[in-house]
């Protein structure tokens, strides 16, 4: 069976993600921090008749993520695609307008977003170039690539990693290896902020698996209504 492994495997996304894929015939390797969360999710889908597995860790522990990733790889025999979204709740992120926005500010939505990305791509890319196969999926908010004011250090680095995956696809050319970046225009499930466009996950998944099966020659793809 070929394995989909998701970091920042949440309720919304992350589960319809993994059915999106699962019922196709993958298995699931679910990462995030809370492993009662997790376990919960792979419940979800195992009765949908998916199977799936939990591996905590967080993304800010960098070492932590990439043992989660060989973890996972161990006990599914490879990682065929790799999703990274983790999200970031409004009790730990300080939101800053760009004036108001100090280096510490970014550095921790560096850490969560890029620097997190790096650590799983070097955990999964390897085995994925000896094989000549496999995508790589990133999942930013659309403030990746039209910011907003009021939440300029998220958007920074966001930005920074939608730079990252587009020059990764790049050099991925030929390799059989692909890397893209999905930029999310809308709210997920609940509107954010009223009057902006609402999706629901189940309309935004099927766009992974596009990616991964008939859309590999782009690097990015935008989710908008």
């Amino acid at each position: 069976m070929p394995t989909i492994a998701i970091v920042g495997a949440g309720p919304q996304l992350g589960l319809a993600i993994a059915r999106t894929f699962g019922t196709r015939g993958y298995d699931v390797a679910l990462i995030a921090r809370n492993l009662a969360k997790l376990e919960n999710l792979a419940g979800e889908l195992a009765a949908d008749g998916i199977t799936a597995a939990a591996f905590p860790a967080d993304v800010l522990d960098r070492d932590a993520l990439t043992q989660s990733l060989k973890d996972a790889a161990a006990r599914f025999g490879s990682i065929d695609v790799l999703e990274y979204s983790p999200v970031g709740g409004f009790d730990s992120t300080v939101l800053t307008t760009p004036s108001a926005t100090e280096p510490a500010n970014v550095q921790r939505e560096m850490e969560f977003q890029l620097y997190g990305a790096i650590a799983a791509t070097r955990a999964v890319l390897p085995a994925m170039r000896e094989a000549g196969a496999g995508t790589l999926l990133f999942t930013t908010g659309a403030g990746s690539i039209d910011p907003v004011p009021q939440v300029a250090n998220v958007n920074a680095a966001a930005a920074a990693l939608r730079n990252w995956v587009i020059n990764l696809h790049k050099e991925l050319d030929g390799t059989g290896v692909q890397a893209a970046h999905v930029g999310i225009d809308v709210s997920i499930g609940t509107p954010a902020v009223p009057g902006f466009p609402t999706a629901q996950p189940e309309e935004i998944s099927p766009v992974y698996f596009e990616l991964h099966t008939t859309k590999r020659d782009q690097a990015e793809l935008v989710f908008s209504l």
